[in-house]
């Protein structure tokens, strides 16, 4: 699961750099993912997880565990 977002799914796109004569060469667009340690209250220890911005946002939000169970729930989590 490389340069994928564990909690909300966020992964590499593709498109095209424009010029200013309209040439198109392909590239991507990078998720902005940081490997980041949250605190599991319902398990009581450290889950290391790679989430992007949005995500840790999320996590921040509605908390680590229910953010987990949804990530389960939709397979971007073990």
């Amino acid at each position: 699961m490389s340069r994928m977002c564990q909690i909300t799914g966020k992964k590499v796109m593709f498109g095209h750099n424009v010029s200013h004569s309209n040439a198109k060469t392909k590239r991507k667009f990078v998720p902005n993912l940081q490997t980041k340690k949250f605190y599991s209250e319902k398990t009581g220890d450290w889950v290391t997880l790679k989430v992007s911005a949005a995500g840790i946002r999320n996590i921040n939000k509605n908390g680590l565990d229910a953010c987990l169970a949804k990530a389960k729930e939709k397979g971007y989590w073990k």
